[in-house]
């Protein structure tokens, strides 16, 4: 790494940063079941309107995971979206598994 990107004697940007992404998943208990399908869509990138429900009712529904997960932005909780979707996805026949499974990241 180079001078500037080991700053903090930290080569890990988490570590730098002072955030670990994945020792706060035990908040997503905190979702209900709606809240955990709306972040899985977040955690996919899509937008607002690609949710099929009102965006009011969208950004409503960010505010409160954006406030159990103790973030501040929507990306903040795209992020454990991505990292914990085989724990938040309720269908048996998620691809994501498989596809976890074979390239050894299920956990």
């Amino acid at each position: 790494m180079t001078e500037r990107s080991d700053a903090g004697g930290h080569a890990c940007a988490y570590r730098r940063m002072g955030t670990h992404q994945v020792k706060d998943l035990w908040k997503l208990k905190r979702l209900t079941g709606r809240e955990r399908e709306v972040l899985l869509v977040v955690g996919t990138g899509a937008g607002n309107r690609e949710l099929g429900i009102a965006e009011r009712t969208v950004k409503a529904h960010i505010a409160r995971i954006v406030e159990k997960l103790e973030r501040q932005t929507r990306l903040q909780v795209a992020v454990p979206a991505v990292l914990a979707h085989e724990k938040l996805c309720a269908d048996p026949r998620c691809g994501y598994r498989e596809w976890a499974f074979r390239y050894g990241l299920d956990h």
